[in-house]
């Protein structure tokens, strides 16, 4: 309650300063925690410390809804202020929203095990696109409101008042010299009539031939104000400063963020179909889709999938992979790539949800149920996990010899009628429905039965071990 009335105590000025202060920080602590957890080639690097970042992010960006919420009764009497500046409003009324709109989805995004996972996705996109436009208005605008560009603005307003300052001043001498000049003529007039008569035809040529000069102050006010015109730059050097930043950040930022615009708003999995011309693996021959899966029956994958990795992508040829199935069953096999073709198959239509918060629906799958497998290995009755095995040699998972009897649970080589890409997973992965994705084991080469429960790559670095949607 104290610190509330100090808080209130203090000038409308010096809260809304702190608020701006405190809010500058704190959206340079999200753009960098943000950026890093987004990287995906160095989230195997990380470790336990990504999960921590995740942890600051969230959390800071709480504290960042706080701000909002104090500066909520100030806004009113902030647009007052402003009044007049509509370059002031466009910024304030931009800042606002994209405050709100990245609180929101940040919100949504926290929560999104508790939330339809439809929402989850929206708000994934809307935290992307905000993040991508906010980010470099932030910088934008810390370079043009900088001291140096303040600074420099002083200065040429300054210049600016002090050369109109000379100007009037040299235009009122002017006007005072000529009121004399004029003065003098007349009086001399007046004290000599007949002289002035006299030579009067004599003047009259003269005139006529040779123009009375101007009085040297006018020249002088003619003369700065032609310097004024070419001192008066059409773009003042805060400006061009202001325009170079913006151009080099649409420069460096541009191509990324049409690259993403375009890759987010592709909703009809195309994804799959560019990641498979570029296919690294050389798996010979390709496995021949069922008509069910030929025909894509579940419509086509909806959404796009983003490539995760904790170790650089291996490449995969037919000449050398295998596939083991072993540890506490009766038949062990190892499979090369011909007879593991020859396993019977089935097709499944599943979504896949990611736990960053994006999902890909209604995927067409073809593989072998684990159980299948399983059966085939005669399990025996010591075993109580299933481990899997990644071909890259690093990652490993587990699920219990329940969550692998699950009819959904499929060691998938084919979806939406085509290999599995090698980015996504291919020539062979796992594939559990129920379950987000990184129990979904990429390149899969290996089963092993086991007794005691096996903790997996993620789960090590705090992730849940039971990875339910």
């Amino acid at each position: 309650m104290e610190s509330r009335r100090g808080w209130l105590k203090q000038s409308f000025g010096k809260r809304l300063n702190k608020l701006h202060t405190w809010n500058a920080w704190i959206v340079l602590i999200l753009a960098v925690t943000g950026i890093i957890l987004s990287i995906g080639a160095i989230r195997g690097d990380l470790g336990k410390f990504r999960v921590m970042l995740k942890q600051v992010h969230i959390w800071i960006g709480l504290v960042s809804i706080v701000l909002i919420a104090l500066y909520g009764p100030m806004v009113r009497k902030h647009w007052k202020q402003l009044r007049g500046r509509i370059n002031q409003k466009g910024n304030l009324l931009l800042v606002i929203a994209l405050l709100v709109g990245l609180s929101i989805s940040g919100l949504v995004l926290w929560q999104f095990k508790n939330l339809p996972t439809h929402w989850n996705n929206a708000a994934l996109l809307v935290h992307d696109l905000l993040t991508w436009v906010g980010i470099p208005y932030v910088i934008y605008h810390s370079i043009s409101r900088s001291r140096l560009l303040k600074r420099q603005q002083q200065q040429e307003r300054a210049a600016a008042a002090a050369a109109a300052k000379a100007s009037a001043h040299a235009a009122s001498a002017g006007s005072a010299a000529s009121a004399a000049s004029a003065g003098s003529v007349a009086n001399a007039a007046n004290a000599a009539p007949a002289a002035i008569t006299a030579s009067a035809p004599a003047s009259a040529a003269a005139t006529a031939s040779q123009p009375e000069p101007e009085p040297a102050a006018a020249q002088r006010t003619k003369a700065q104000a032609v310097i004024a015109v070419l001192k008066n730059s059409p773009i003042t050097r805060a400006s061009f400063l202001r325009l170079a930043a913006g151009l080099l950040l649409l420069i460096g930022v541009g191509p990324a963020f049409y690259r993403w615009l375009k890759g987010a708003f592709d909703t009809g999995g195309s994804g799959i179909a560019q990641l498979s011309e570029t296919d690294g693996n050389r798996m010979l021959p390709p496995p021949e889709p069922l008509p069910d899966s030929a025909a894509v029956v579940g419509g086509g994958a909806q959404g796009n999938f983003r490539v995760y990795t904790v170790t650089s992508i291996p490449t995969f040829s037919s000449d050398n992979w295998q596939f083991a199935l072993s540890g506490l069953v009766a038949n062990p096999r190892a499979f090369s790539w011909e007879e593991f073709l020859e396993l019977e198959r089935t097709v499944q239509v599943s979504d896949f949800h990611c736990v960053t918060g994006w999902s890909v629906y209604s995927v067409t799958w073809e593989g072998i149920p684990l159980k299948k497998l399983l059966d085939m290995a005669n399990v025996n009755k010591e075993a109580k996990f299933v481990k899997f095995y990644s071909g890259d040699n690093v990652y490993t998972d587990a699920l219990s010899l329940e969550q692998a009897d699950m009819e959904d649970v499929m060691v998938a080589v084919m979806m939406d009628g085509k290999p599995i890409p090698q980015k996504l997973g291919g020539p062979v992965r796992l594939i559990v429905p129920k379950m987000y994705a990184y129990k979904s084991v990429k390149w899969l080469q290996g089963i092993e039965l086991i007794e005691k429960e096996h903790t997996g790559y993620w789960e090590l670095r705090g992730y849940d071990n039971d990875a339910w949607v």
